[in-house]
């Protein structure tokens, strides 16, 4: 008989969990809000309100195991499915990486640096903060907020009342938090996956470039001192630990001064380990449902140097990357629209060289250079 897995979220994440557990011979549900959801091209999709237990039932009732792709599903809704079908990674891991307030805490108590925050819950806690702080701070929401949604950047004091306009409503429903701006100099995440087992494995450090706070590119393997690369394993695998994790996440970190600062976890695979479907032994996906069945992790070793652009808004003309040697196209399956992540592009080389050269000339091709020349200049 074969196993079905079901995943709570049918975006694009799902669709490359599916193309990656057909291989090995499992069958796929998803269940999402949106009838067109995307990874609904690719496996049987069931549509319903994650809050709604004849939805859930139903859902719980078709599969054998469960897993999610965003973090924003109900952690309530993860628990009560919890205790019908085995659930991972589990509701508390889930629960943790969806308050920015909480995780920062864990962060500190594990010994993980993080920058100065403080939660706010009116204007004038606000105010006192940001002076307390002193310099430019963000105001966030503690939950729902992802990909730059649910910010605003304070450069003094006087930023405080157009903040609390923003996003000062929130204060009562989902909460804020305040956090000191990092002046870092680059921006990188480790993808780690950690087995039922607790075996736990890491891809290469990955660096990585964003717009308006979506990811743009990713650069594999970030080049890094070894024991600064040490370290941030360190943290990931204690992070792991500490939550009895099971499956892959990421823990992206701000590098400063040769200093590893914290931003924040994502308990699911992720955009900056899209890489490693060509760019890896075993691609985050495949490992991810390899350690959420239980079955033995693969090799996270690298082929060689990897680059991905993700495509944000449209996609564009695929023959500029197809045309490289090896590279790699992805069409997640959505309709285009400002600011959606409609699919990415990967390319892989043996050198350096190589991969700085075929970057460029996709770059040049698409018109795309303000892309791709940070990743040039780090290749070279």
């Amino acid at each position: 008989m074969m196993t079905t897995v079901g995943i709570l979220g049918g975006g694009q994440l799902a669709r490359m969990l599916a193309l990656s557990g057909a291989p090995l011979g499992l069958r796929f549900l998803v269940m999402d809000t949106e009838a067109d959801a995307c990874a609904g091209q690719c496996a049987p999709l069931l549509v319903g309100d994650y809050r709604d237990e004849s939805a859930l039932a139903e859902f719980a009732s078709r599969v054998d195991v469960a897993t999610f792709d965003f973090e924003n599903v109900p952690a309530e809704s993860a628990e009560w499915l919890a205790a019908r079908v085995p659930v991972f990674p589990n509701p508390r891991a889930l629960a943790l990486a969806q308050d920015r307030l909480v995780e920062k805490n864990l962060f500190r108590s594990l010994a993980i640096p993080v920058g100065d925050y403080a939660a706010v819950a009116t204007r004038d806690e606000l105010e006192t903060e940001v002076a307390r702080i002193g310099g430019a701070c963000i105001l966030k929401t503690r939950r729902m907020g992802y990909d730059g949604k649910g910010q605003f950047r304070i450069r003094s004091v006087a930023d405080v009342e157009a903040a609390w306009q923003a996003l000062g409503s929130q204060a009562a429903t989902v909460g804020l938090i305040v956090e000191a701006f990092i002046p870092f100099q680059r921006e990188l995440s480790v993808v780690a996956v950690r087995g039922r087992d607790g075996e736990f494995r890491s891809w290469p450090l990955t660096e990585n470039w964003h717009v308006d706070g979506v990811l743009s590119a990713s650069l594999a393997p970030a080049i890094v001192d070894d024991a600064l690369a040490e370290q941030a394993f360190a943290h990931a695998r204690r992070l792991a630990d500490a939550l009895d994790y099971v499956g892959v996440f990421a823990l992206e970190l701000f590098c400063r001064d040769g200093q590893w600062l914290a931003n924040e976890m994502a308990p699911r695979v992720h955009n900056s380990g899209h890489w490693t479907i060509e760019g890896s032994e075993t691609s985050q996906f495949e490992n991810h449902i390899r350690a959420v069945l239980g079955l033995p992790l693969g090799d996270t070793r690298m082929l060689g140097h990897a680059c991905m652009l993700n495509w944000i808004g449209e996609v564009p003309d695929r023959t500029a990357v197809l045309s490289q040697p090896t590279g790699h196209w992805h069409d997640y399956g959505k309709l285009p629209r400002s600011g959606r992540k409609v699919g990415h592009a990967t390319l892989r080389a043996e050198t350096t060289t190589e991969l700085a050269t075929q970057v460029g000339q996709v770059g040049d091709l698409l018109a795309r250079q303000s892309q791709v020349s940070p990743i040039v200049q780090a290749l070279r």
